[in-house]
């Protein structure tokens, strides 16, 4: 009885209201833990529980990438916005046409960020893909951390006929 009434009056009731405004990941995180923590009477699971749905929204959100193609007389250019790794390398390789043949390709990596290996493979597929089909392809914009990352693993600049190996 005493840990009822002690819940009862620690509990932050004006959550309720916030539900209301609070973004959909948000309201859904705070239900999730307070049903997990109310129906095992244990607050770590709770709170473990949200932290790892907390995690599931952040890099569901920062997986989104947008890469806004421009078609110029000289070529194509391709402005990529977002974070690349591993989470969102699908949606960038998925992003670009390569039925383009004999055309200048630059890629801007201005409002980009290159995290891991898989985000150096999708642009190695990118350019190689480009490349097979005659085109000239240009990398620019990369931020220092990104660039080192590029330097370090990508294969499209060790042969500029090179196919991607089979994974």
């Amino acid at each position: 009885g005493i840990m009822i009434m002690v819940s009862i009056g620690t509990f932050d009731w004006s959550s309720f209201s916030y539900l209301r405004k609070a973004p959909k990941s948000d309201a859904a995180v705070m239900l999730v833990t307070v049903i997990i923590v109310v129906s095992t009477h244990d607050l770590s699971k709770g709170v473990i529980a949200g932290v790892i749905l907390s995690a599931i929204f952040f890099v569901a959100k920062i997986s989104r990438i947008k890469v806004a193609k421009e078609e110029h007389k000289n070529g194509l250019l391709f402005n990529v916005e977002g974070q690349l790794f591993f989470a969102s390398v699908e949606g960038f390789v998925n992003s670009f046409d390569f039925t383009v043949e004999n055309r200048s390709v630059v890629i801007d990596f201005s409002n980009s960020h290159i995290w891991d290996d898989s985000a150096v493979g999708a642009i190695d597929k990118v350019v190689i893909k480009y490349r097979e089909q005659n085109n000239s392809v240009t990398i620019k914009g990369l931020d220092s951390a990104s660039k080192k990352i590029v330097d370090k693993l990508a294969i499209y600049n060790n042969n500029s006929n090179k196919k991607m190996p089979a994974h």
